[in-house]
């Protein structure tokens, strides 16, 4: 496509989208909040736009016009809405409307769906503070595009692990898990099959369509630990009971284990014909280490020199 890309958000996923996309010839712009952040996209060759979206001062004159835009900026914290969202679609001026857009959401929108599978007809049910934000985003976009007659595609998206983007603090620091026969379903997908899935739903993505991203190998959270523990020759987490978790653990992590969702991919693969480069975690996560190892040699040598 000749139309150029306008990635709100752009950072890791945001840069991994934009390199796939410079590499087929496309203009790419990216929207971030720091000078640090925009010579890094520079560097990339990414066209940098400098912006805050919680300032809707600093939203105006962005390349909207014609462009394809990829929306992948959470929102802020706190609350059950997202206002940055609103500032980007209330910064676009009559006639200056982008010619798609495509919204990363999170599959929390879900809420817990115990072991049932989860297609994208599954009604939301938004439990959590955050997904109730994302889920608010959604039909801010929605009803943005409805009004524009433009298409919008949402994307609703799972744990994204890959290089450098493991809490391996959380493994050094032997926070507990939850027991793996009391564990919740989980599910993920790795950064570089996101990025590639992104691109598929700009390009191929129809107005009204939801797509569940995720590598279709559903298994637990404490499962996850213990894989990336392995891949990085750490010590396994201790596992406590869901009694002593409600103890001893954050919320923000306990509610991660408090709700289960078994995924349903097959809308994504067929309709935007992604084939994953990594459809198991075992398969991803020796992809992540040996990347790891080829960017920061010395990575590996810090990690087991922590004490």
């Amino acid at each position: 496509m000749n139309e150029p890309l306008l990635i709100i958000g752009c950072g890791d996923i945001g840069t991994r989208v934009a390199r796939l996309a410079l590499a087929a010839g496309q203009q790419v712009f990216g929207l971030v909040r720091n000078e640090q952040n925009a010579e890094k996209l520079a560097a990339a060759g990414i066209q940098p736009l400098l912006a805050d979206l919680r300032d809707p001062d600093s939203l105006n004159d962005l390349p909207v016009a014609g462009s394809r835009v990829l929306y992948a900026a959470p929102p802020p914290g706190g609350g059950f809405e997202d206002p940055k969202v609103r500032h980007f679609c209330e910064a676009i001026p009559a006639g200056t409307e982008p010619s798609r857009i495509v919204y990363l959401s999170t599959s929390g929108v879900y809420g817990d769906c115990g072991d049932r599978p989860v297609n994208e007809d599954t009604p939301a049910n938004p439990q959590t503070a955050r997904a109730r934000r994302r889920f608010d985003a959604e039909k801010t976009i929605r009803g943005f595009a409805l009004r524009h007659n433009l298409p919008s595609i949402i994307l609703r998206v799972t744990g994204i692990y890959g290089p450098f983007r493991f809490a391996l603090h959380r493994i050094l620091e032997r926070h507990p898990l939850l027991r793996e026969d009391q564990a919740s379903l989980t599910n993920r997908i790795h950064a570089d099959d996101l990025a590639r899935i992104c691109l598929a739903a700009l390009e191929k993505g129809r107005d009204g369509d939801i797509f569940n991203v995720c590598d279709g190998q559903t298994s637990t959270m404490t499962h996850y630990f213990n894989a990336v523990a392995d891949a990085f020759g750490l010590p396994r987490p201790p596992q406590i009971d869901r009694n002593e978790a409600q103890k001893v653990m954050n919320p923000l992590m306990l509610s991660y284990f408090q709700e289960s969702r078994r995924m349903d991919n097959r809308r994504m693969l067929e309709q935007l014909g992604v084939r994953l480069l990594y459809p198991t975690l075992e398969e991803g996560l020796a992809a992540s280490v040996a990347e790891m190892k080829r960017l920061d040699p010395d990575f590996f040598k810090r990690l087991q020199a922590e004490p």
